[in-house]
């Protein structure tokens, strides 16, 4: 794939912006400029994220010869930025949440559609090649009937009490925080690798520090869910951003009747499989792996491949769809848009005494 011709701005150079910014080098394309939190950033924006300028508003960016926009914004701004792109003709990147309700991201799918523009959602756990082997191996059946699903996703960035972000408040990320953040990545990991959809959950949460910075908390430390799934799997899953000690610390773990499978993010050139007569371990290995996980092996065996290599898989993937391809596994708008609905069923369980909800398709 050649993108040397695409040009693309980012807006925002926070982290996010930073990881986008490399991925765009990375894949090819030209980053034309960068939008920052003010004009007066736009310029450490346009440093952070390797563009050729910045730009003062997104108005202006819109206006340049781009053909994609990557949206790296607070996530209340995404409703706003995304139809502003595509209104403009710019295909979108934008980074999960899509939107902070189930109705704007369902909204924004349809923009896309109408405009028969590229619109992804970077869930890029999808493209550690051992999950896409995770993923083949179900698919053929390794696994048996599939019996249960569990799993977790624990970090500990806001476990101290003087610890704060934007996230927390929740008119900048919206009303959920922890499961918005990186419950949606578990749950869209899961549905990936099975190929079967949550269909009811009961959830509860909890927020452990009342206050941040002064200000009252609206959104929750943590959250635990049970849930089913429409081919009748069962499954538990635990997520929280006060776990002392785990930093990025993404599990899955999938039971079947013939073999159980194990991927732990932080350890993500292993797969672990589980089988009555006994285990092993499986190390990524371009020579052993499936067709699908080959795809999107980018190093030798014993060279550690790690988040940055999927980001960058996927943005290249984003951009291979801009130019026609429909690579397999690209998380689309319509994959945001199904995020914010198992969001949304949370929310709506953990309110009502964790009561089944049944998510909506």
């Amino acid at each position: 794939m050649s993108t040397d011709k695409l040009r693309i701005g980012i807006v925002g150079g926070g982290f996010m912006g930073r990881v986008h910014g490399r991925s765009a080098l990375v894949a090819g394309a030209k980053v034309v400029g960068a939008v920052g939190s003010s004009p007066e950033r736009a310029a450490a924006a346009a440093e952070a994220t390797g563009a050729e300028q910045g730009f003062a508003t997104i108005g202006e960016l819109l206006a340049a010869d781009i053909d994609l926009v990557h949206v790296c914004t607070p996530n209340n701004t995404h409703l706003a930025v995304t139809l502003q792109a595509l209104e403009a003709g710019k295909h979108v990147i934008c980074e999960k949440p899509l939107a902070t309700s189930p109705k704007d991201a369902t909204g924004l799918l349809a923009a896309a559609q109408e405009t028969g523009l590229v619109g992804t959602v970077p869930f890029v756990y999808r493209y550690h090649p051992m999950v896409r082997e995770l993923r083949t191996r179900i698919a053929e059946g390794e696994a048996g009937q599939l019996t249960s699903l569990h799993g977790s996703y624990l970090q500990d960035w806001l476990a101290n009490p003087d610890d704060d972000n934007w996230r927390v408040d929740d008119t900048a990320g919206g009303p959920s925080r922890t499961f918005a953040d990186i419950g949606s990545h578990w749950c869209d990991l899961t549905e990936f690798v099975t190929g079967d959809r949550i269909a009811a959950i009961s959830a509860q949460t909890r927020t452990i520090r009342a206050t941040r910075g002064g200000a009252e908390v609206r959104t929750e430390d943590l959250a635990t869910a049970q849930f089913r799934t429409e081919a009748g799997v069962v499954g538990t899953i635990v997520v929280s951003q006060v776990a002392a000690g785990r930093k990025n610390r993404l599990y899955l773990e999938v039971s079947g009747t013939e073999s159980s499978f194990g991927f732990d993010q932080e350890d993500p050139d292993r797969l672990w499989v589980g089988r009555r007569a006994g285990n092993q371990v499986l190390t990524r290995d371009p020579e052993t792996l499936s067709p699908p996980a080959a795809r999107v092996n980018r190093l030798p065996a014993g060279h550690a491949q790690g988040y940055q290599d999927a980001f960058d898989s996927f943005v290249a993937d984003s951009y291979a769809a801009v130019q026609g391809d429909r690579p397999d596994g690209l998380p689309d708008f319509a994959a945001g848009a199904r995020s914010a609905r198992l969001v949304d069923a949370v929310l709506r369980s953990a309110a009502a005494d964790s009561s089944w909800i049944t998510v909506e398709t």
